[in-house]
């Protein structure tokens, strides 16, 4: 339990520190740091149970044990926000603290009783669940509209908020096998060893990648929608693919690491709903990937006949802004990373 002790106290003082250093790193986007911070802050108001022992008072009991009930709608909301540029907190996301509201006041009213926290229990692992699946619909939403909308590599929040939402999940599976042993076990401990050295890897591994990659935060439009298709709309495409082909390959938009659907709908004068539903529909690709088979065509090319360029400058040149999403893409066309390709030319 010693050890468990001191996990505790490392866990809580990281906690502290990163939430300080998101408070007052500077940022463009200080929104998701805010939230993630304060999730850090009420997560160390539960992780303090480890070494510290609250005042036998009610009301601080209460409120130590009802923050958990914030958790997850912190981190809901900072799932929002690091996804979409224009998210904004409104009075109505004030609804999320009702359940912590709720016990909080049962817990000083009436004391943390059995059956108070076995109610408390139930309703936390429904609330835990109920919000691991508003994150997935919210990042399915955001891998949709960024594909149709977006020619930079949003994929690395996508991924990188998955990730931790899964791994977080997992974490929940070992907390909730924990609540089925007896305290007075060996594995009891274990599984508490386990789960808070499980806590401080993904947190720690979260907070890292997003200070490497502060491209992360960059978001996108809250309010853009996925087209649907009318029958009319699809008649008169063919003509215009080719015709947005022909502007494709003479004035190569796609060199622009910050090409958007909407850049480009007006750039080729057209609509972007229709512009949407002529590059799905009649290329069976999103945009995304639309406009990164002409950079990777003309990357092609360069690796080909330019050898004194670097694979840097080729990513570059052809309107990539980050060596991973041009590897990502190059390997997905061509089945082989830049320097293999330039390889097999010779």
């Amino acid at each position: 339990m010693a050890f468990i002790n001191d996990l505790g106290k490392i866990i809580v003082f990281l906690f502290l520190l990163l939430s300080v250093f998101l408070i007052t790193a500077k940022s463009k986007r200080k929104l998701p740091d805010y939230l993630f911070a304060a999730f850090l802050f009420v997560s160390v108001i539960d992780f303090s149970g480890f070494f510290i022992s609250p005042p036998d008072y009610k009301i601080i009991k209460g409120g130590k044990l009802a923050s958990v009930l914030l958790q997850m709608p912190l981190y809901y909301l900072y799932v929002n926000s690091a996804c979409y540029y224009n998210f904004k907190l409104h009075k109505k996301h004030l609804l999320h603290t009702l359940p912590f509201l709720f016990f909080f006041c049962l817990f000083s009213i009436t004391g943390i009783s059995k059956q108070n926290y076995r109610v408390f229990d139930s309703i936390s692992i429904i609330q835990y669940y109920y919000y691991i699946i508003a994150v997935f619909l919210v990042l399915r939403t955001f891998r949709r509209l960024y594909q149709e909308n977006y020619s930079s590599n949003h994929q690395l929040t996508y991924k990188w908020l998955m990730q931790t939402t899964v791994l977080f999940l997992i974490g929940n599976f070992f907390v909730l096998i924990r609540g089925f042993v007896d305290e007075s076990s060996p594995v009891h401990t274990y599984l508490y060893t386990f789960t808070s050295l499980f806590v401080l890897f993904v947190i720690s591994w979260f907070v890292l990648n997003a200070l490497y990659r502060p491209n992360l935060f960059a978001g996108i439009n809250k309010d853009l929608v996925v087209p649907v298709k009318s029958v009319d709309e699809l008649k008169k495409q063919p003509e215009q693919l080719k015709n947005l082909m022909q502007f494709m390959e003479a004035e190569k938009p796609y060199l622009d690491d910050k090409l958007t659907l909407q850049k480009l709908a007006e750039q080729f004068n057209l609509p972007e709903k229709q512009l949407s539903l002529l590059i799905n529909q009649y290329t069976g690709k999103h945009f995304f990937d639309f406009i990164n088979e002409f950079r990777i065509n003309d990357a092609k090319t360069l690796l080909k006949e330019q050898s004194q360029l670097t694979v840097l400058e080729v990513l570059y040149e052809v309107g990539f802004n980050s060596k991973s999403s041009f590897y990502t893409a190059f390997k997905k066309e061509t089945n082989l990373t830049p320097t293999d390709y330039r390889k097999s030319m010779v």
